[in-house]
């Protein structure tokens, strides 16, 4: 057993795990969460590896990287680039702005002030209520707009930076729409994958 024990610390600290959670940030990623603006670029499928790297799949933080600078400027500056009135969003995910990690910003219009909230380590528990198709856009895919089926209300669940504990959420009509997109973009997944019709759009 504590062979076992000292195989596994090994294995962690090559692959670079901490205690619990995901993968701890890479320099990389550090370096583009530091180095960007307060707005950060959006990748968008009319870039060839903009596209292959949206097609990834996000992995989770660690729970030492939820409490570092590095998250909370990420969360910070997610909102502010979904916010801003070249991009003017509902939710935006980590993968449009580079950063393959399992995290959303979304407004909750469910909400009194229809606020932004940031999700780390997020994911769709359940899927309930009737499928509605609903027209759909995504910064990613400029350009664009879609028919896409969603069901009307969702389960959540998130780990909570502070705590470190999972919290759940119901979430139903518009804003549980958002978050099936916005989590989908966590899986590699476009809205244009499940769109019933796509056509052009311009401002």
């Amino acid at each position: 057993m504590r062979y076992s024990l000292t195989l596994m610390a090994l294995l962690a600290l090559v692959l670079g795990c901490s205690e619990a959670g995901g993968p701890s940030l890479t320099r990389a990623e550090k370096a583009l969460i530091e180095g960007s603006g307060p707005v950060m670029r959006v990748l968008t499928i009319a870039d060839k590896d903009d596209s292959l790297f949206l097609r990834e799949q996000s992995r989770d933080f660690s729970d030492k990287d939820l409490k570092s600078n590095n998250f909370q400027t990420l969360a910070t500056k997610m909102v502010t680039t979904v916010t801003d009135p070249s991009e003017d969003g509902v939710g935006i995910a980590g993968p449009q702005v580079g950063v393959a990690r399992r995290i959303v910003a979304v407004q909750r219009f469910d909400k009194e002030g229809d606020p932004f909230e940031v999700y780390p380590n997020i994911r769709i528990e359940s899927l309930g209520g009737e499928v509605v198709s609903g027209q759909e856009g995504c910064l990613s895919v400029p350009g664009l707009r879609g028919s896409v089926p969603r069901h009307t209300w969702i389960v959540v669940s998130w780990k909570d930076p502070s705590t470190l504990q999972t919290v759940r959420d119901t979430v139903e009509g518009f804003t549980a729409v958002i978050f099936q997109h916005e989590t989908d973009h966590l899986d590699g997944i476009l809205y244009t994958d499940k769109a019933d019709s796509l056509y052009t759009y311009s401002y």
